[in-house]
């Protein structure tokens, strides 16, 4: 069955039936694509000790197995949104599929480690492509009342990517060995392939030829800045010196010749004039806030089961994957809701209801046990489900058609940055409200406060999400007005 030319979205086969099958279809591929990505991350992490004895190296080496991949995803999404806009997304999502999946094989045949962290930058890059363009597609796919459901399922496949991740790889590197753990993604990128190749519409070619061009310098200014930023917040193990200093700094000075350039370029990567929007400013920041405040649950919440609560590995293990869990089956309904009431209405009750949980959990005493900690969790994480849905369905909705791959990718951007950042930062403040420079042997009431100390800076997040999120649709509604 060849690909055949459609209409803007795919809303415009021959009947209802078809529309139906059709949209199924595209979803279906999207969604694999997004679960790959996600689990190209989670997985690998739970390899890094079998991996190090493998190839006999020290962590500060297997790390740059994750790094590497993060930190092609991180640096190249918005170039590659970009790319996809001006060359097809079609034909670009198959190429990232394509890399993915041939990485994924390089990775498992992998005689050295060397060669292994370069097989997962490739196959970082084509996460990129995968994850820019996926939310991209939507709005050219879907029809607009189906939007929210479309993001909703998105979200809740990169949420099961996130929490099948760990106990995947834990199955198939004690079954058969760490090298399952990246082929086990070639039958599934395989299948990706094939429905991304049957059922999503041809890239089509307009009759004007004269189109904004790549902007390369400032393609390549974004990547470095990128690169500095999340390299200054993951180096070290947790202690912040004069490298990572230096590289912070580096990433404000590339930052800087950044904006300059995309001032003065004549088809710049971003258009400036795109900030001046306070919806797609307001959620790409709100976005970071949030995706920062997550990663507290990541980082905050293992140390504190572990040390405050007293619980084994396989009950932490257990108690950390019902947020994940939480989020995968809220995303759907969030995203339904979201095409009932409205995005503001479900963003902002998102929003209300991690702070309400961080809120919680920032008061929460250790004497309440585990249902102490998962009840909050789970309305943080249930409230994030509803946040992320509507904002990616308020940021995408009204994007003009050449641009959803950059935006796309600036959103994805946005929630990459925030979680990069809230493993340092919030990490950060955890060590120092815990008052140890070893969080694994701190005393219980030492981890407990400062889990407690975390999550209350982790609310006043929350709460500047809720300001910024409010002031930019009041600001939004004012220059409608106007």
């Amino acid at each position: 069955m060849k690909p055949t030319p459609a209409s803007p979205r795919v809303e415009a086969a021959d009947g209802p039936a078809e529309r139906t099958l059709s949209v199924r279809w595209v979803l279906a591929g999207l969604s694999l694509s997004m679960l790959l990505s996600s689990l190209g991350t989670s997985t690998a992490n739970v390899g890094l000790p079998t991996l190090a004895r493998a190839f006999s190296a020290p962590f500060q080496q297997v790390q740059w197995i994750v790094l590497a991949y993060l930190l092609a995803i991180t640096t190249l999404i918005v170039g590659v949104g970009r790319l996809g806009d001006l060359i097809g997304r079609r034909r670009l999502l198959l190429a990232g599929l394509s890399l993915f999946t041939a990485a994924s094989i390089v990775c498992g045949l992998a005689p050295t480690l060397w060669l292994l962290i370069a097989a997962r930058a490739a196959q970082g890059l084509g996460a990129a492509a995968m994850m820019a363009l996926t939310m991209a597609f939507v709005g050219e796919t879907v029809p607009k009342a189906r939007t929210g459901s479309a993001m909703g399922l998105l979200g809740t496949m990169s949420a099961v990517g996130t929490a099948l991740g760990p106990s995947l790889g834990g199955v198939l590197i004690s079954g058969l060995g760490w090298r399952a753990v990246f082929l086990v993604n070639v039958p599934l990128g395989g299948l990706a392939l094939l429905l991304a190749w049957r059922h999503l519409p041809v890239d089509r070619r307009g009759p004007n030829t004269d189109r904004a061009g790549f902007d390369p310098v400032g393609t390549l200014l974004l990547a470095l800045t990128l690169a500095a930023y999340a390299l200054a917040m993951t180096t070290g193990r947790g202690g912040f010196g004069p490298l990572n200093i230096a590289l912070l700094l580096a990433a404000a000075f590339g930052a800087g010749l950044f904006v300059r350039a995309q001032t003065t370029a004549a088809s710049p990567l971003i258009r400036p004039a795109a900030f001046r929007d306070p919806l797609l400013s307001g959620g790409l920041a709100t976005s970071a806030l949030v995706s920062t405040v997550m990663m507290a649950t990541l980082v905050v919440g293992p140390f504190y089961l572990a040390r405050a609560l007293g619980l084994d590995e396989a009950h932490v293990g257990l108690v950390l994957s019902v947020g994940p869990v939480v989020a995968a089956l809220t995303g759907v309904p969030a995203g339904r809701i979201a095409d009932r009431f409205g995005v503001p209405r479900m963003t902002l009750a998102g929003l209300a209801g991690m702070a309400v949980g961080t809120g919680a959990l920032s008061l929460a005493p250790a004497a309440l046990g585990i249902s102490g900690y998962l009840a909050p969790m789970v309305l943080t994480t249930a409230g994030y489900a509803v946040f992320q849905t509507a904002n990616n369905t308020g940021v995408m909705a009204d994007v003009h058609p050449d641009q959803r791959g950059v935006v796309s990718g600036m959103l994805n951007l946005s929630r990459n940055l925030g979680l990069v950042t809230g493993a340092s930062v919030l990490g950060a403040v955890f060590a120092l409200a815990s008052a140890t420079t070893d969080v694994t042997t701190a005393p219980p009431e030492a981890v407990a406060h400062g889990m407690r100390i975390t999550f209350a800076v982790a609310a006043l997040l929350i709460g500047l999400a809720l300001v910024l999120a409010g002031g930019s649709r009041a600001l939004a509604r004012r220059t409608a007005r106007t």
